[in-house]
Formats: structure tokens, C-alpha cells, sequence
């Protein structure tokens, strides 16, 4: 796994461009402002954003629970099934709770279970694309769901998250691939090694 494509392009959002497709998010109906917000924090796939249920979301820990989707097996050579927990911002959750109602479906057993957003990759893809557009995202290989998930890595590492976290939060199951992040380039390596001397 790479930062680059072959032709050296980036493929990941940087600090600006996130911010951005956050502010165009910000402006559209709620499932779509908290699909982008959800992959946006969380750091998560398409794939399993689309597993989200108000039983996942944790609104007094502040935390979104994912089923890593990555087939991994155990000693015994069975599949096994990885969840791991993100942490997301309070302001976030208030917004998802207020638009789904989380707190009352969680409440009823039905609801809690059902998905939040009930869409396919590929439409979730499309919306992303079009706030990215709207956004003023060049088009280029990061403008992508993906870009905005390498953009979460990059955002971790630059803000001093320990690289085990960022590998747990992301649900990688090797820290090689969690490494990449800190190989960061340009404005992000500078804001890395600015904390080395300053």
C-alpha cells in the first residue's frame, strides 16, 4: 500500500481539502452531511459505514463501533469477525443522534439493529464525489472515498497519534500497513518535523 500512485500523485485528502469536503458536508441534507462526517472522523470504508447501526454508536463514550470487513483468519484457520471502536467528536454524535434519533432507537431493539444509512458502496461513492466536487477537490486520484480514509491516517500521524492507535482505529491488521502515515510528504512532514524542534 502506497501514499502515491504510479505517476507520483497523492492519494490522500490533505488538511485543507478535508476541511473542505467537511464545510460542502455541512451544508447538505442530514444523511448525506453525516455519511460524509461519519467517513470523515471515523476513517472508515464505504463498506462499513454501510454496517452502522444506532446499536453501534456509543453516544456517552463518544465512540462509532465498525466491523473491520478485511477477511482475517485465527490460529485454527477460522474466519474471524474484528470490530474495533473509533472515537469521534461530541458535536458529530449530537448531529447524528438529532438527525437518526439514535438514542430512541436504541431504545427498541428492531431499529437499533437496522442500518443508519441504507445505501450501496456505490452510491455512497457518488455522494462523496459530489461533495468533493462542490468542494473544489482537483480531480485526481485522491478525490475518492479512499482519499478521505488515507486523509484520516495522515490526520492522525500529523497530530501525533500513536501509530497502534491509528492501526487500531483504522483496523489494519499489520502496523506495516499503519506505517505508511508516517511517511508523509509536503505540508505534513513539515507539521511532523515542526514538533521535532519545536
Amino acid at each position: 500500500m502506497s501514499l502515491y500512485d504510479r505517476d507520483g500523485n497523492r492519494l490522500y485528502l490533505n488538511e485543507e481539502e478535508r476541511a473542505a469536503f467537511l464545510a460542502e458536508a455541512r451544508r447538505r441534507p442530514a444523511r448525506d452531511r453525516t455519511l460524509c462526517e461519519t467517513l470523515h472522523f471515523a476513517g472508515c470504508r464505504p463498506s462499513e459505514l454501510v454496517e452502522i447501526t444506532p446499536a453501534r454508536i456509543d453516544l456517552a463514550a463518544g465512540t462509532v463501533t465498525l466491523r473491520s470487513l478485511k477477511k482475517r483468519r485465527d490460529a485454527s484457520g477460522e474466519q474471524k469477525i474484528v470490530f474495533r471502536s473509533v472515537p469521534v467528536p461530541s458535536d458529530y454524535l449530537d448531529t447524528l443522534n438529532t438527525a437518526f434519533g439514535i438514542r430512541e432507537a436504541q431504545k427498541s431493539r428492531k431499529p437499533a439493529n437496522t442500518p443508519i444509512w441504507p445505501l450501496t458502496r456505490v452510491r455512497i461513492w457518488q455522494i462523496v464525489k459530489d461533495v468533493m466536487i462542490e468542494a473544489g477537490i482537483p480531480d485526481a486520484p485522491h478525490r475518492s472515498p479512499k482519499g478521505l480514509r488515507h486523509g484520516f491516517g495522515i490526520n492522525a500521524t500529523v497530530n501525533g497519534i500513536p501509530l497502534n492507535m491509528v492501526q487500531k482505529w483504522m483496523g489494519h491488521a499489520q502496523l506495516s500497513t499503519t506505517a505508511i502515515y508516517a511517511d508523509a510528504v509536503g505540508k505534513e512532514e513539515q507539521d511532523i518535523a515542526s514538533r521535532m524542534w519545536g
